[in-house]
């Protein structure tokens, strides 16, 4: 069948036809979306005004919530949109965009992820040569290869996706232009794109998720050799937010993109991507600061000092 997306683009499905569930929907989200604006963008500001904060691990930090603000930006003005219509159009450009964006933020993001698991390896098992480790120099260098592993995984990938045909209908059974749907739309075979999916993903996935088990592996070794239980304690506290949020966003990606195709319901997986496209980014400010001693005493400063 004749490829004409890139002339008529897509219609996104998004999540529901039913108006007043919809209605209800687009409530939640955008709270949901005002949350993860205010808290990461937030963050992001506080860990730039406050000294206190200019350390290795609230870089990185700060880098994470600038992930998290763009991840959510990228699919959820959209998604809300859709919630006042029912089928939303998006132009094969906007939709091809809007998954490249999506591919690199959501690589970059393992990549931190796996950076800040270092940093605090490198702290708690290496205190002594930790300011020598983590430099500015090192640290600019970390996250620019955080960022440049995502452009890479973006490039191979697009350009794999967008040699395919397209089936009429065009459309996606999604709220956003992901690359699972997509696939599943395609006329021509789109085996050896699933392959590089799976080699692009897993690789940035098992090599970020094999740093962050050392790490933590050698941190447990350290800490249980400390005397001191409140040593134990404070040691652990420091890993305990980041903990949280590799679970929950490492599990939510492995379960959607190491798949050799698309499998269970249309429902159940958009499920998933509500909860590692808008949840995941609204949690991270939350888990990051509610436990954090060091984020709540700047935020208290900054606040007594302005008030």
């Amino acid at each position: 069948m004749e490829n004409s997306s890139i002339d008529t683009g897509f219609i996104l499905a998004g999540m529901t036809d039913n108006p007043q569930l919809a209605v209800l929907l687009f409530g939640v989200f955008f709270i949901v979306y005002v949350v993860t604006v205010l808290g990461n963008l937030g963050l992001v500001v506080l860990i730039r005004v406050s000294p206190r904060l200019h350390t290795p691990m609230y870089f990185f930090l700060s880098h994470l919530s600038f992930l998290d603000f763009f991840f959510s930006s990228i699919t959820t003005p959209k998604t809300l949109e859709s919630f006042l219509s029912q089928l939303q159009g998006i132009s094969f450009f906007a939709c091809v965009t809007q998954m490249s964006l999506f591919i690199i933020f959501a690589s970059a993001e393992c990549n931190v992820l796996a950076s800040m698991a270092y940093d605090r390896y490198t702290a708690i098992c290496h205190p002594l040569v930790y300011h020598i480790t983590m430099s500015r120099v090192n640290c600019l260098l970390l996250v620019a290869g955080c960022y440049l592993g995502g452009l890479v995984n973006m490039v191979a990938v697009t350009s794999s996706i967008t040699q395919l045909s397209f089936c009429q209908p065009h459309i996606i059974p999604h709220f956003f232009c992901d690359i699972p749907p997509l696939l599943t739309m395609a006329c021509s075979n789109p085996w050896l794109t699933q392959m590089l999916v799976i080699a692009c993903g897993g690789f940035t996935l098992v090599t970020s998720i094999v740093v962050i088990i050392v790490s933590y592996m050698s941190i447990l070794v350290t800490v249980l050799g400390i005397p001191s239980s409140s040593g134990k304690q404070k040691a652990f506290s420091t890993c305990a937010s980041h903990l949280t949020a590799v679970g929950l966003y490492y599990g939510t990606t492995m379960y959607t993109y190491l798949q050799p195709s698309q499998h269970g319901s249309h429902a159940g997986n958009q499920m998933v991507s509500v909860f590692y496209t808008m949840m995941i980014p609204m949690l991270n400010p939350l888990i990051y600061s509610l436990r954090n001693q060091e984020v709540k005493a700047a935020l208290h400063k900054i606040l007594r000092y302005n008030l």
